[in-house]
């Protein structure tokens, strides 16, 4: 549970994040929500239009904070390889730290109303855009080889995503060292060179552990995922 001193409608927020997240959107209802964030039923109503509304917040947070992390750290990158790289390092890095939001949004974007739906998938496609785009000018200049760009987007983009459910802070490996595999996975996969050599993450020019300092510096203490 959060502590008293919480702005109520973070306390809400954070609440919904735990809720969704261990129990689903669907079997959470509105009076053990208020009960997680210390409030009741009535008194939760003055802050929220409804139970939808807070998985819409959800989504959108989940998705701005990935845009603008990603279109910050490709700023003045051009090749494609290492714009690559830097999405890997960013979608890797939120959602290991994010782990909540990122579950809550993998798995319930079935439960948004269809104008929600709508919005959200539009949010979706402008980020992945960023992925399909590297893909693509990877192939075009032959930095890469990837036969099939639509099947290697979705199939990098899942296994990046999969950090959410099964990263642990107190593992073997840091969050930034983990972004770091993951890098060099996805070149292997995508078969990516600079000049005549394979491209591995140690040559590129990636981001280092204080640009995520400040880039993201109202990250949580890694929320939970129990």
């Amino acid at each position: 549970m959060t502590t008293t001193t919480t702005p109520t409608e973070e306390r809400i927020h954070l609440a919904a994040l735990r809720l969704f997240s261990r129990k689903g959107y669907a079997a959470t209802g509105i009076r053990e929500l208020a009960d997680e964030a210390g409030l009741s039923p009535s008194s939760l109503y003055n802050h929220i239009g409804s139970k939808e509304d807070l998985l819409l917040r959800i989504m959108r947070d989940g998705y701005a904070r990935l845009w603008s992390t990603a279109q910050s750290g490709l700023d003045g990158i051009e090749e494609p390889v290492a714009r690559l790289a830097r999405l890997v390092q960013v979608h890797v890095y939120v959602h290991a730290t994010y782990r909540q939001e990122c579950r809550v949004i993998d798995a319930e974007f079935g439960e948004l109303v269809q104008g929600a739906r709508e919005e959200i998938l539009g949010r979706r496609d402008d980020y992945e855009s960023l992925w399909a785009r590297a893909l693509v000018a990877g192939s075009e200049n032959g930095s890469m080889l990837v036969p099939d760009q639509r099947v290697a987007r979705l199939g990098l983009l899942t296994m990046c995503t999969g950090v959410a459910h099964w990263f642990r802070p107190e593992g073997p490996n840091d969050v930034f060292d983990v972004s770091l595999r993951h890098v060099d996975l996805v070149l292997s996969a995508t078969n990516a060179t600079r000049g005549r050599r394979r491209a591995v993450a140690s040559g590129l020019p990636l981001l280092d552990r204080s640009w995520f300092d400040r880039a993201l510096p109202d990250r949580p203490v890694f929320q939970a995922t129990a």
